[in-house]
């Protein structure tokens, strides 16, 4: 009888614990699912001379309903096949392109929210830097040569760069990515347009407020073209969000980053904690701090519940 009433004594406690745990809180990539699938996104139209090779979707919504794409095979609203594009459709329109814009949207405030972190010149070429987040100033160009990205052996490194006015890359330039794993992310966050320029050789994930432009033959063998208000325009490019090698799980270098949304609560942004590449748990991304918090609080009520007992 008096273990029955024991155990009977503790289950307003237990409900409190689990309570805490159920908080209606979720820790998602800052790239929602929908957006994450388009690795070419335009707003107004999407323009390509070929031949280019896109794995991904490609797509454009626009609200004035144009939704106009060239170079592609498309059909209004609904996603149809090219050869160009592999592992995803074309999509003149329709819901999920739609739905991709607004999370794009999301997006790009919730990298903004991260704040300027360091300043940087104009020109990041030279530079190797570790994972953070930049501010970088409006120059004639923003990579002369060859910028390093040093993940420091971290498998979720991520680094973001906020571009208070353009995004402008030099004929021939490179971004490289190393020392990190297949939970890395990059972000280019873009205050106005991007111009990836002739054979440069690019990574990440542009996310531009208005158009982005890829010259001749420039690439993205691990990112995305998003842009939010404006066009995309390709000449003969190459753009994977499907990375290879030590980036191969990377989800196109959208990883690093996890946004925790509460009802009535502003977004937060968190860096993922450190991983080692290679280390025992692999290259596996572990639970947002806010997500291991709540975890924590229910187990806290659980423990204050069996001391008081005893």
């Amino acid at each position: 009888m008096m273990t029955t009433l024991k155990y009977l004594s503790l289950l307003p406690l237990v409900l409190i614990g689990s309570l805490y745990v159920s908080t209606p809180a979720s820790a998602t990539p800052i790239l929602g699912s929908d957006l994450a699938s388009f690795t070419v996104l335009g707003a107004s139209t999407v323009t390509n001379v070929p031949t280019s090779t896109i794995v991904g979707n490609v797509g454009v919504w626009s609200s004035g309903g144009a939704n106009a794409i060239t170079g592609f095979n498309s059909s209004p609203g609904v996603g149809v096949s090219d050869l160009q594009v592999t592992g995803g459709s074309v999509y003149a329109g329709g819901a999920l392109a739609q739905s991709a814009q607004g999370q794009l949207t999301t997006a790009r405030n919730n990298l903004a929210s991260l704040g300027i972190g360091t300043a940087l010149a104009a020109d990041l070429s030279g530079l190797t830097l570790g994972p953070g987040v930049y501010t970088v100033a409006a120059g004639t160009t923003n990579l002369s040569g060859a910028l390093t990205l040093d993940g420091g052996g971290n498998a979720n490194a991520a680094w973001v760069f906020q571009m208070p006015s353009r995004l402008i890359t030099s004929p021939n330039s490179v971004v490289n990515v190393i020392n990190t794993g297949s939970g890395a992310g990059v972000y280019w966050n873009v205050g106005s347009s991007a111009t990836i320029d002739v054979n440069t050789s690019f990574l990440g994930n542009i996310l531009a407020l208005a158009s982005i432009t890829f010259n001749t033959s420039a690439s993205d063998l691990c990112g995305r073209a998003l842009a939010d208000t404006g066009a995309v325009t390709l000449d003969q490019n190459n753009l994977s969000g499907v990375c290879m090698d030590t980036l191969a799980d990377s989800t196109g270098l959208s990883g690093g980053l996890d946004v925790t949304s509460m009802a009535g609560e502003p977004d937060v942004v968190d860096f993922l904690p450190f991983v080692q590449v290679g280390g025992d748990d692999g290259d596996r991304a572990v639970p947002a701090p806010a997500t291991l918090m709540l975890l924590g609080l229910g187990l806290a009520g659980l423990g204050a519940s069996r001391r008081r007992q005893n």
